[in-house]
């Protein structure tokens, strides 16, 4: 039997979406972020990374390597629709209340998150490389040099974020029975009014306490006449 708090299954259906709470969580403005990394990167190589000297031709501004351009706009598009689908994911995410399939989730943002965290430091050395390879001549007038170096900067930016979403949902993964962890929603806090509750003890005194989960002390039913029953004097000499 899976226990009621595991990935915070306990919590699920408990309150309604709060808008502001889940646009101000860290781990939605990393989501924002990637998304908005990702768009430029495959923007600028779409809109100015590739220029016609001559012919009509278009080459790569990365060493007129094409290979340099499609790793870029693939890797870029690939994230940009993933950090979509985790956003959707976060929001449906408490809503869950299967414990295994919201250990899947997490398993699927974790993989996610570290595979595009390597795929983004591979694009930043190899595009990297790429336009320290490119002469001058290759760009008359300089023409998408500006996009070039955006680029490479945005694939920078990309590893930061996806490589902390990978710490978080890592995390997350291991700390399941933690429902604080894996879910946008607070815990409500325990009632400062809450009653207490007596617990009687033998002789007509109670111990209270305010933990609802403390057990009863152990009680003994003793009988009246052993209470009233003297102890024998000891014989003198």
């Amino acid at each position: 039997m899976e226990p009621a708090g595991a990935y915070g299954a306990g919590k699920a259906g408990s309150a309604a979406f709060d808008p502001v709470a889940f646009f101000t969580h860290p781990r939605t403005i990393l989501r924002l972020l990637s998304w908005v990394f990702s768009m430029v990167v495959f923007s600028c190589i779409v809109n100015e990374g590739y220029i016609n000297i001559g012919s009509e031709r278009l080459l790569c501004v990365f060493n007129n390597n094409a290979d340099a351009c499609n790793y870029g706009v693939t890797v870029g598009v690939a994230c940009f629709l993933g950090s979509i689908c985790f956003l959707i994911l976060d929001i449906y995410f408490p809503t869950i209340s299967s414990v295994r399939d919201r250990r899947r989730a997490v398993l699927l943002d974790l993989v996610f998150s570290a595979l595009a965290s390597f795929l983004w430091f591979v694009g930043f050395c190899f595009l990297a490389n790429q336009w320290q390879a490119t002469s001058p001549d290759e760009l008359p007038l300089a023409q998408g040099s500006d996009a070039a170096r955006a680029t490479i900067a945005f694939c920078f930016f990309s590893i930061l974020t996806w490589a902390v979403l990978t710490l978080s949902a890592l995390r997350r993964f291991l700390s399941g029975s933690n429902m604080a962890l894996f879910t946008w929603q607070h815990l409500d806090p325990a009632p400062s009014n809450a009653r207490a509750t007596p617990y009687p003890i033998a002789n007509g005194a109670t111990i209270v306490t305010t933990n609802p989960y403390q057990a009863p002390p152990f009680t003994e039913t003793l009988d009246p006449q052993k209470l009233t029953q003297q102890r024998p004097m000891a014989p003198a000499f």
